[in-house]
C-alpha cells in the first residue's frame, strides 16, 4: 500500500498538446493508479493543439485569468471558462482551448488517466477549423 504523501508543484514538463505544465499528482510522481492532478498556466495568445484524451475524463478549475475552449467532433462549439468556475470535459471527446486575452490564465487540472501524456490523442486534422 502506498503511503499519503504531501508535495509542492514542482519542475515542469511539455505536453504533447503544446503546453507546459507543473507536475503535481502523478504514477510517476506519486504511484497514483487512477488520477493525474497538475497545474496550467496559459500566457495571452497561448493555443493547445486539437487533441482528445481517449477513455479518460478531464475536470478543470480555473483559478486566474479566462481561456476559451473550442470542443466537439468539429470542434463546432465555443466556451469561455472564467476564475472560480469548473470545467467537465467527458472521455474522448476532441477539443482546443487557448487564451485570446491580455492576462495569463492559470488551471488546477485532473484527469482519470495517472500518466498524463499516455491518453492523448493529438488531432491535427482539426487544427484548421479553429481561427
Amino acid at each position: 500500500m502506498t503511503s499519503c504523501q504531501k508535495l509542492n508543484p514542482a519542475g515542469t514538463y511539455a505536453g504533447k498538446q503544446g503546453f507546459t505544465y507543473v507536475e503535481g499528482i502523478s504514477a510517476e510522481r506519486v504511484g497514483s493508479t487512477g488520477i493525474c492532478m497538475h497545474m496550467l498556466t496559459i500566457p495571452p495568445g497561448g493555443r493547445a493543439k486539437a487533441h482528445k484524451h481517449a477513455t479518460h475524463e478531464t475536470a478543470i478549475y480555473a483559478i486566474s485569468g479566462s481561456t476559451v475552449m473550442y470542443w466537439g467532433e468539429r470542434l463546432e462549439n465555443r466556451m469561455q471558462l472564467d476564475p472560480g468556475e469548473m470545467l467537465y470535459i467527458p472521455a474522448d471527446m476532441p477539443h482546443l482551448p487557448f487564451n485570446p486575452f491580455d492576462a495569463p490564465a492559470t488551471a488546477v487540472i485532473a484527469r482519470t488517466d495517472p500518466h498524463e501524456q499516455e491518453s492523448v490523442v493529438l488531432l491535427p486534422e482539426l487544427e484548421h477549423l479553429v481561427p
